[in-house]
């Protein structure tokens, strides 16, 4: 999936299903296995704060995706504010978008 792509089915699973955001959020969603996928902003700092999610993705057979901003990954969850990552719980309508 692209960038796009990814930022709307967040959006479409905001809306229509169930996230999780930030860093906290999104690993606790990944340890318990309930996360469809994951994205990860590319500007965090220091990026050590988020290091430790594409390894659990990995490792979780989640796929994990980075976005460029923070602020871009924040709008597309519904806050006015950046987020360092948004895990997707339940895609919603978005089912229909992924396949």
């Amino acid at each position: 999936m692209n960038e796009k792509e990814v930022l709307d089915l967040i959006e479409t699973a905001r809306e229509t299903g169930k996230i999780r955001k930030g860093i906290n959020e999104t690993t606790k969603a990944v340890e318990r296995g309930q996360a469809k996928f994951v994205a990860v902003a590319g500007d965090i700092d220091p990026p050590e704060i988020a290091m430790h999610i594409p390894a659990l993705c990995n490792e979780k057979k989640i796929d994990v995706y980075t976005i460029p901003s923070k602020l871009e990954l924040g709008r597309a969850s519904g806050i006015a504010v950046g987020t360092s990552a948004v895990a997707v719980l339940d895609l919603g309508e978005g089912k229909k978008k992924s396949k």
